[in-house]
């Protein structure tokens, strides 16, 4: 049994109690773009509703403690169907038998999602050191990110404390989403039109005057501050791989 849910934390947690109030603990959640075509599998469309994902969080809560309950809330950040379905598996488990040794190692089930949150920490940790922003003729500070990994939520408390004095707007052209920053409240952009941001070229129309000579500046100082005797290319991408080349300044 499939079930269909809106790709939000909150639909993934639904499904978990859809499962237990229909005792179909078999389901494998996943959004209608990621369903897999099958004419043998049913599917099974879960609306979500907050009220019960927080009756189940708070469950987990108590359960397993509140850092424990984060890991599966950052395995969900994942995007992967089949980490959902292993850590919808593993919250299935938690409510049957009340109980779960979070640091169990030794289970190949709990090591895998182990595994993947850290893939998930190290892409947050390289979108904080990677974003880069333009400014427009608004004022307004815009980047254009692709993740491997749903990221931005975990991400957005660490510009909007860095940031605090400028309007931005990080936006996830894989996902079609992102959040924006009015110098007071953090809002997320569920969408927007069709082909408006793709790429930092299509935003240069926008620019500031002011934002090339900064742009320069900064290749420039980069330009300068390199040894050529010292390049490790080696290093260099492992350190920074040449997919987020496309959006650093200093690459282009």
């Amino acid at each position: 049994m499939n079930y269909i849910f809106d790709g939000s934390y909150h639909g993934y947690l639904c499904c978990v109690f859809e499962a237990f109030e229909r005792k179909e603990f078999d389901a494998i959640p996943t959004t209608s773009q990621q369903l897999e075509i099958n004419i043998f599998s049913q599917k099974r469309q879960i609306y979500t509703d907050k009220l019960k994902a927080i009756r189940i969080l708070t469950a987990m809560n108590k359960l397993i403690g509140l850092q424990n309950a984060k890991i599966f809330y950052h395995n969900f950040l994942s995007d992967s169907p089949s980490e959902w379905a292993n850590g919808f598996r593993l919250i299935v488990e938690l409510f049957k038998s009340g109980k779960m040794d979070m640091q169990n190692y030794g289970r190949p089930d709990l090591l895998r999602m182990h595994q993947m949150i850290k893939k998930v920490s190290r892409e947050r940790h390289r979108m904080k050191a990677f974003i880069r922003f333009v400014k427009s003729n608004t004022g307004l500070y815009t980047a254009i990110v692709e993740p491997d990994f749903n990221v931005l939520p975990l991400v957005i408390d660490f510009f909007k404390n860095r940031f605090t004095d400028q309007q931005w707007l990080i936006y996830d052209i894989r996902r079609n989403y992102g959040f924006y920053y009015d110098c007071h409240h953090v809002e997320e952009v569920a969408s927007c039109a069709e082909n408006e941001l793709h790429t930092h070229q299509r935003l240069e129309i926008d620019l500031d005057p002011k934002e090339k000579e900064f742009q320069h500046l900064w290749k420039t100082y980069f330009k300068s501050t390199t040894i050529e005797s010292r390049k490790n290319l080696k290093l260099h991408l492992r350190h920074v791989p040449k997919r987020y080349w496309k959006y650093l300044t200093e690459k282009q």
